[in-house]
């Protein structure tokens, strides 16, 4: 049941959100006030948001009570208050993607396609989320609107590009965001920040009207406190659309129905090699799930540090070929780090790329061959707990390794191949850590349901923050 306190609401999962303005328990408005006055008072210590559409907000919400009190049916997400990546496009608003150039962007005219079909589902949008510049960045450190700040510790990363989603999530602001995954942009938050992330299999949710980074990469997907709740906002996602040519003619495959099968009969290894751990708390996490799974064998992923290096090469020329008038006309407006990187990337020889792409075509076809003997393949979601905001290099088996550049170690052999993949949150104290649940492609529903028993057995849950 919930309170009416302004406050109250902070932690109240999107799934209860919904059964309570459903029943008539609370009214839309009264969560949507609640959760902006929460913005108000809590952003300012998180920079999660870089725009607040109060207005709109409070005229869906009241649309909703007086559908509400007509007795009239509402959908899945009513009244549940909900937050974008600012590279997908809102009516009304520029589309950043973290950058200072987009600022001179005209209005986008329409809403992004996903944000289109959590509304249709009765989500409430609340606003913008801070980003690393054009999602090339795994910190959540952005020169232009300043760091997103992790919710377990101030002065720490949330993780990049999709830092302001896991800050908004994790810091009790909104109970379902959306971000982005390139590389690991949704996962490495989700891990950092202590919160639940999905990103689905390449070509599952459409991408029409949100800003391009890597189009061979760039998959978009939800965050959240619960697995239930990533499973609804995944639901009410799904569906081919012809406005991205990316995405696969199928029909919507519902996981929500499926979550309470939990694991059981599904067959689950431990990533080895490449993907061991080499931290205490990568190490503790991966074996915390993995025991609760009874998983008690490895599986070697072939090459998944040649993979790291070829999806190196395919961001790097594939997102500079998109900047290369951006560069020319206004490189002093990137951030150097994003500016040096895209221009090396546009210098990349095309017969590197070459071997790049054939090595991803061998690479797949040999990582889908595991899926024969397993359902589903643990390993940890990021190589470490969340450095320090500004922190330049962290420790991995006694080498120092740049951050920026390593914190996707993990994320980055997966995503290359378009695999669907939950983080699930360890809640380790001081900081929580998260491990990535892999499936095969089209198979969400095998990775939430295996999410869905741990959580079951409070072997990973989102931590509260001491905000």
């Amino acid at each position: 049941m919930l309170e009416t306190a302004a406050g109250d609401f902070a932690w109240d999962s999107a799934a209860s959100i919904a059964a309570a303005v459903t029943a008539g328990r609370v009214g839309a408005t009264h969560i949507v006030e609640a959760t902006l006055a929460r913005i108000r008072e809590r952003d300012p210590l998180l920079n999660s948001f870089t725009a607040v559409t109060e207005r709109r907000a409070l005229a869906c919400a009241k649309a909703l009570d007086a559908a509400q009190a007509k007795r009239e049916r509402l959908p899945a997400l009513a009244g549940v208050p909900f937050a974008v990546k600012n590279l997908f496009d809102l009516a009304g608003l520029p589309t950043l993607a973290g950058s200072k150039i987009n600022r001179d962007l005209p209005p986008a005219p329409r809403d992004a396609a996903l944000t289109e079909r959590l509304e249709t589902a009765g989500a409430i949008l609340v606003g913008a989320l801070n980003m690393g510049e054009y999602a090339y960045d795994f910190t959540g450190e952005n020169i232009h609107d300043g760091p997103s700040r992790n919710p377990h510790d101030l002065n720490r990363m949330t993780g990049g590009s999709s830092g302001g989603a896991g800050a908004a999530v994790g810091g009790g602001l909104v109970p379902l965001a959306l971000g982005s995954d390139t590389n690991g942009s949704i996962r490495v938050p989700a891990s950092l920040c202590g919160v639940f992330g999905l990103k689905p299999t390449y070509g599952r949710l459409t991408r029409a009207r949100t800003f391009p980074f890597v189009a061979s990469l760039d998959h978009l997907g939800p965050f959240a406190r619960t697995t239930r709740d990533l499973a609804l906002a995944y639901d009410a996602m799904q569906g081919f659309d012809a406005d991205d040519p990316a995405c696969a003619d199928r029909a919507a495959e519902p996981v929500m129905p499926l979550l309470d099968r939990g694991a059981d009969g599904l067959r689950i290894a431990v990533a080895g090699g490449y993907f061991k751990g080499k931290t205490a708390e990568a190490v503790a996490a991966v074996d915390c799930v993995a025991a609760a799974l009874g998983a008690n064998h490895d599986i070697e992923i072939p090459q998944a540090e040649h993979a790291r290096s070829a999806a190196f090469i395919i961001t790097a020329s594939e997102g500079a070929s998109l900047h290369l008038d951006r560069l020319r006309a206004r490189a002093r407006d990137y951030d150097p780090a994003v500016r040096d990187r895209l221009i090396a990337g546009a210098m990349t020889p095309a017969s590197l790329v070459m071997k790049a792409q054939k090595f991803r075509r061998w690479y797949r076809e040999e990582v889908l061959k595991l899926f024969a003997d397993v359902d589903a393949i643990l390993a940890p979601a990021t190589p470490c707990t969340a450095p320090l905001i500004g922190q330049q290099t962290f420790k991995l088996d006694e080498v120092e390794l740049p951050v920026r550049a390593n914190l996707g170690l993990y994320t980055q052999p997966i995503s290359f191949i378009g695999l669907p993949v939950v983080a699930v949150p360890v809640p380790l104290a001081p900081l929580p850590i998260a491990v990535q649940i892999i499936a095969a492609p089209w198979r969400e529903d095998v990775a939430l349901r295996v999410a869905y028993a741990l959580e079951a057995q409070g072997v990973v849950a989102a931590p509260r923050p001491a905000l």
